[in-house]
């Protein structure tokens, strides 16, 4: 999905204008973007986490000369998604998610 459809979704869903739902997201992805750029967590409650970690520099190894080279330390951005994005993701197979409304918590219950 790119972001012009999370934006026509957004339009069609919401109904904010385009030129509203365009701000909208781009005012979100600015937001999560300086959030990470500080080094802080992004908690997206029933989504995931986006995590920035720092990598120290190693030694590593061209794949086309086999040659040794130093790999410059850097950061990395992970995402570790929400158990209830998993459980929808595998079609609530082994997982139930209750439905809620806007604003509350989502409830999770195992299936053994």
């Amino acid at each position: 999905m790119t972001k012009a459809e999370i934006v026509e979704q957004i339009y069609e869903r919401v109904g904010f204008s385009k030129k509203e739902a365009a701000e909208l997201v781009e005012k979100v992805f600015e937001i999560i973007k300086e959030t990470l750029a500080e080094g802080e967590k992004v908690k997206i409650s029933g989504f995931g986490n986006f995590v920035v970690r720092h990598k120290n520099a190693r030694k590593g190894r061209n794949p086309q000369t086999g040659q040794e080279i130093l790999l410059d330390a850097r950061k990395v951005l992970t995402f570790k998604p929400s158990l209830v994005l998993k459980t929808v993701l595998n079609d609530g197979d082994e997982f139930e998610v209750s439905e809620t409304s806007p604003g509350e918590s989502h409830s999770v219950e195992v299936n053994q």
